[in-house]
């Protein structure tokens, strides 16, 4: 592992870790519990953004990538945990929560699609 990580980078990646267990426990919630359309969609995105994340926090340089990557785990974090409030206490976390959390997601793969475009004009990689 790269011993020289940025903060944001650790932040990323235990992001990544937290966001990856929390699909994995999500997904044997839906299938041991019962049939639970929130703990479906908790596993779903977790376990998709998980590795995303992983990737980002381990191989982002730059400070559009940087970024890409704490706005998927931010926003990915408030939708995960309002599905899980949810499910557990009947309400959301708080108003407009798994709207903002997908926004979030959305703009970071926006991002992550926007750094594709700016990479191919510098050289630098760094981007």
């Amino acid at each position: 592992m790269n011993t020289t990580m940025t903060t944001a980078q650790r932040v990323t990646l235990l992001l990544a870790g937290l966001i990856g267990a929390a699909g994995v426990m999500a997904a044997a919630g839906a299938s041991h519990g019962g049939e639970s359309r929130n703990l479906s969609a908790i596993a779903s995105v977790c376990l998709a953004h998980g590795p995303a994340l992983l990737a980002l926090a381990l191989m982002a340089h730059g400070a559009l990538l940087t970024r890409a990557g704490l706005l998927l785990a931010i926003g990915t974090a408030i939708f995960a945990a309002d599905l899980g409030v949810r499910e557990a206490l009947g309400h959301g976390l708080f108003p407009l929560a798994a709207p903002i959390g997908g926004g979030a997601m959305i703009i970071a793969w926006l991002l992550l699609a926007f750094a594709a475009i700016v990479a191919g004009r510098h050289k630098s990689g760094s981007f």
